[in-house]
């Protein structure tokens, strides 16, 4: 069902940057599981609404770029879950950030005073998938309209987030960040709450750690996917995980007793070559009083083919 050259092809499209795509057939029906590339979230500005929103960031599942033109500001130890700090004029960073579409790009520049510069940059390039500026109503549109003025493409301009992050009546640097993450949650989760017309299924995000656990392992294993929900589930269809014969383990399709089960099962098919489907129950256990979440879902479990043929 599942070969471990599958899932090498896909870290290598992922850790390049591009969506990867693995075909499922489960129950007769056929589904994409898609993965796509660990978004990165990049602050221009190091300042204080840059500290939670790095915080926030990589508790979602960002990989968190900082850039500060301040020594005492671009540092690692202030930003430990930050990937990466530049320290630099952000007009030389950030060319060096070889933006993509999957990018979240967030202007916080200290006293508002690169933040022109910064849009001038970045607006003829690739355009993020999210842009947004810290800024009062008044200034924002005076920015933006002298950029137009400088003949820059409105289309474009009309794209940026600004003033930045959800309407909450945020007023400390720690509010204001929670409204830039609720924003960049809003954005990422648009158009990918539904499984597709071609039965793409709705969980996307590629989990590297279950990744390299499948393309890099030698270890025999099995392969758990959600591929259908009904009711309340901790996850969604897609999400996935796998087990070794030594009960290691990457990823999760919700936790629990649920869980465990499809474990157990996962188990005793490791090396047998074959797959089978399972409806993992999630409602609650009257008789042991665990309180649930009150939906089923559908799992393929399957057998990894471990013979590595380079599928390209």
């Amino acid at each position: 069902m599942f070969t471990r050259s599958q899932f090498q092809r896909i870290l290598r499209a992922v850790a390049s940057g591009k969506t990867a795509r693995l075909p499922v057939r489960a129950d007769g029906a056929d589904y994409i599981r898609q993965f796509r590339p660990q978004e990165r979230l990049i602050l221009l500005g190091g300042g204080h609404i840059a500290l939670p929103l790095c915080q926030l960031g990589s508790m979602l599942g960002f990989a968190v770029t900082v850039v500060d033109d301040r020594p005492m500001y671009a540092l690692q130890s202030r930003f430990p879950q930050a990937e990466r700090v530049l320290c630099a004029d952000f007009t030389l960073a950030i060319p060096q950030l070889d933006l993509w579409e999957t990018d979240y790009v967030v202007v916080v520049t200290h006293g508002h005073r690169w933040d022109a510069d910064c849009l001038r940059a970045l607006l003829p390039g690739v355009f993020p998938r999210y842009l947004g500026m810290v800024g009062s109503r008044r200034r924002v549109a005076a920015l933006l309209h002298l950029l137009e003025q400088e003949g820059f493409e409105p289309a474009r301009l009309e794209k940026i987030h600004a003033p930045i992050g959800l309407s909450i009546g945020a007023l400390t640097p720690q509010e204001i960040a929670v409204s830039i993450a609720g924003e960049l949650i809003q954005c990422r989760r648009t158009g990918r709450d539904q499984m597709g017309s071609q039965g793409v299924l709705p969980t996307e995000d590629a989990d590297l750690d279950l990744l390299q656990f499948l393309a890099e392992d030698a270890a025999p294993k099995a392969v758990i996917l959600a591929y259908d929900s009904v009711g309340s589930t901790p996850a969604r269809a897609g999400a996935m995980m796998a087990v070794d014969r030594e009960y290691r383990c990457y990823g999760t399709i919700g936790g629990g007793c649920g869980e465990n089960a499809a474990m157990r099962r996962a188990f005793h098919l490791i090396g047998t070559g074959r797959s089978e489907c399972l409806t993992v129950d999630m409602t609650e256990d009257v008789t042991t009083g665990a309180m649930a979440c009150g939906g089923q879902l559908r799992v393929l479990i399957a057998d990894l083919e471990m013979e590595v043929k380079d599928d390209g």
